[in-house]
């Protein structure tokens, strides 16, 4: 069977959570007999198509970006072309133009739509959008989406109950290097083992300016990895709040990163708005058996993070909240190992890549079952 994946982005240029889930389930389908293939745009596409792990990714060049749409001229016989020879599409929503490719390259085989996330923040787009994401989705055989806490709070899933179907994220353990005991042994000089650990991209809705505020009159040492459009602003507002308990690491590669992991006492997830649609650092941190700090938005941050079991869950864009998780955390020890046992135990249970790979294999067979004509 071939699937051909198509997305706005994907590795080794762009490393975001929706790139990484791509990757998880890529990598997985060849246990189960799939062919995975991914459609992309660059800004540098030499050469065209590359290998990424054990699978092919096809690169057409980026022309234009506008309002974090991509768009190119040359993927529309590019996406024709691969369609074509694949069974089954797998597109990944959010991304406008990609309906429009799809609708303009005529094609019609079974179609997968992973509903990554709603769009949250382009209010004139969504209104302009509107009609062709509607007449997008409704022509999707399936829609997948990564938590049942999505599926409620999405006013556009209501309308596609019926062919929308929740299979959670998933991670590899094993595709994630294991620290040098130098590497390990250089962190933990740093900062010891007791400090509270962000990993992400510097977004707007990662709620970054409220973990900074609620780090302020503690001396919690608080390590943030990450670079992105507010970093600098961000670095401005922990010097205006004088927190010399915050260190900024900017980007890093993934030995260092597991490694903070790995010592870190606790994973602090601040994301105030529902752009955050699962939080594939914060499913990181639960992998690796820590307690987890998030907000309550309604989305899947709440279903790798169940409130007094693998962490605290507290309100959004409360930093007096989010510091008394803080101290419980900090001052609990008994109960901080506890939520992280059974945090790692959910992991295992719900969102490893297996279990990703394994689930959607099957909802691919069962459309190529519904539409035997369309096997290539």
């Amino acid at each position: 069977m071939r699937v051909l994946h198509f997305f706005k982005a994907y590795l080794p240029e762009s490393m975001g959570g929706i790139e990484q889930v791509i990757y998880q389930l890529c990598q997985s389908g060849s246990s189960q007999g799939i062919e995975h293939e991914v459609l992309t745009l660059s800004a540098h596409p030499e050469p065209a198509e590359i290998m990424v792990g054990n699978h092919k990714v096809h690169r057409a060049r980026l022309d234009l970006q506008v309002a974090s749409t991509g768009l190119s001229l040359s993927v529309f016989s590019r996406f024709r072309e691969l369609a074509e020879k694949a069974d089954i599409i797998n597109f990944h929503f959010p991304w406008p133009f990609m309906d429009v490719v799809y609708f303009a390259s005529g094609i019609r085989k079974p179609i997968v739509v992973t509903y990554h996330s709603d769009i949250v923040r382009q209010k004139i787009l969504l209104r302009l959008y509107k009609p062709l994401m509607h007449l997008f989705l409704r022509r999707a055989d399936r829609i997948v989406v990564a938590s049942p806490n999505y599926l409620e709070t999405s006013d556009v899933l209501q309308a596609y109950r019926d062919k929308t179907v929740v299979i959670p994220y998933g991670l590899d353990k094993s595709s994630y290097p294991e620290p040098s005991e130098g590497c390990l042994s250089a962190w933990e000089k740093r900062f010891g083992r007791r400090f509270f650990l962000f990993v992400g991209v510097m977004r707007y809705y990662k709620g970054l300016h409220i973990l900074l505020e609620a780090a302020q009159g503690t001396d919690y040492p608080v390590v943030i990895v990450g670079a992105g459009p507010l970093e600098r602003e961000l670095r401005e507002q922990a010097v205006a709040l004088g927190l010399e308990n915050v260190h900024f690491l900017g980007s890093l590669g993934d030995e260092d990163k597991v490694a903070l992991l790995q010592l870190c006492l606790a994973i602090v997830f601040p994301s105030h708005l529902r752009s955050e649609a699962f939080g594939i650092s914060l499913l990181e941190g639960a992998m690796y058996g820590k307690p987890m700090i998030s907000s309550e938005i309604g989305t899947g941050t709440s279903y790798i993070n169940i409130h007094g079991e693998t962490g605290l869950v507290v309100p959004p864009s409360d930093p007096p909240a989010f510091r008394e998780a803080m101290r419980t955390l900090w001052e609990s020890p008994e109960i901080t190992r506890e939520m992280g046992l059974k945090a790692s135990q959910r992991y295992e249970q719900l969102f490893t890549a297996a279990q990703m790979g394994r689930q959607m294999a099957a909802l691919y067979r069962e459309l190529l079952q519904a539409s035997p004509q369309s096997v290539g």
